[in-house]
């Protein structure tokens, strides 16, 4: 079968496109024809083993894959982990879930591993309360235009997002923002403050880290929460509990497959964001579609900022 594999980490050259025996599904997996693979921030990470999950080479990466599962016939989105960069993928059947008649296989997969994050933002990492203000970074990519659009269902009362151009920031403001600010570090604590009508913030959803980080967190109001999903740019953060006692704040991490052992974490959360996609309040940015021997080059553009939304390789291109 077709497929990317890493024999070394480095940068985007390290996708290799080769030919590989098909994998085997061990007990409780299952084997998945591939049609749509996700690309994520996080695999760029992988590429380098800098991600919170270290890597163990030779690797074909990707986590999330959509397809027609070979036991049953069935459209599935599954959650792999790694060996998504191909034709073929096993799965556990536990992350394996049917794709409903009225979606897509891209708004499907986008819903998936990105989806499934910006649902948890909201309900189990900030705990969103009615009528809380709620800053989303990277309001036009894959996890921040779903969380923009999933304001309403949580009660936000004030959705401010932020992106890296008027472009971004235009869409943000289609998707349901209330206002759109841009992301610079500079200056970006002031325009937050000025975005939520000159008070602090009740919940920001935070993924580059290093000054974004630093600027989000002055911006909380008492008792506001800062919830971390990603670190994008690399950069430290140094943070004292003086700090944390003296303001009232929180910071919060979270990473989704932290709760693979919870009943119902994915499964609950995923029926609910299909079924308000098929109802229409829920619209998949599908932001660039490349072949499987492209995969480098989408790396490439994910890390350039030049993307929006969700990121997909075609194994039928």
């Amino acid at each position: 079968m077709r497929a990317i594999q890493m024999t070394e980490f480095g940068g985007p050259e390290v996708l290799t496109a080769v030919e590989l025996p098909l994998p085997q599904p061990g007990p409780g997996e299952v084997l998945i024809k591939v049609a749509l693979a996700g690309l994520n921030f996080a695999d760029t990470h992988t590429r380098t083993n800098s991600y919170v999950r270290k890597a163990t080479l030779p690797l074909v990466p990707g986590g999330e894959v959509a397809g027609i599962r070979q036991d049953t016939g069935e459209r599935v989105v599954a959650l792999v982990g790694s060996g998504g960069y191909a034709e073929y993928a096993t799965a556990p059947e536990e992350l394996t879930f049917p794709i409903p008649g009225s979606l897509d296989d891209g708004t499907a997969l986008a819903l998936l591993l990105q989806g499934l994050t910006a649902w948890h933002l909201y309900r189990t990492a900030g705990h969103v309360a009615e009528g809380e203000s709620v800053v989303v970074h990277s309001a036009a990519g894959g996890v921040g235009s779903l969380a923009v659009q999933l304001a309403p269902a949580f009660g936000v009362g004030r959705l401010i997002a932020t992106a890296s151009s008027p472009e971004k920031r235009a869409l943000a403001i289609e998707l349901g923002a209330d206002v759109a600010v841009d992301v610079a570090a500079d200056g970006l604590t002031e325009r937050l403050l000025e975005a939520n009508e000159g008070r602090g913030l009740d919940v920001v959803f935070e993924m580059s880290g290093g000054e974004v980080f630093e600027a989000s967190y002055r911006a909380l109001a008492p008792f506001g929460r800062l919830v971390v999903c990603g670190i994008a740019s690399q950069q430290p953060n140094t943070l004292t509990s003086g700090s944390l006692l003296r303001h009232s704040r929180a910071v919060v991490g979270f990473y989704l497959f932290a709760g693979i052992e919870r009943p119902g974490f994915f499964g609950d959360a995923l029926r609910e964001l299909f079924a308000r996609a098929a109802r229409g309040e829920l619209r998949a940015i599908v932001g660039g579609t490349y072949a499987l021997e492209q995969a480098a080059q989408a790396h490439i553009d994910l890390r350039a900022r030049r993307t929006t939304g969700k990121l997909l390789l075609d194994l039928a291109a």
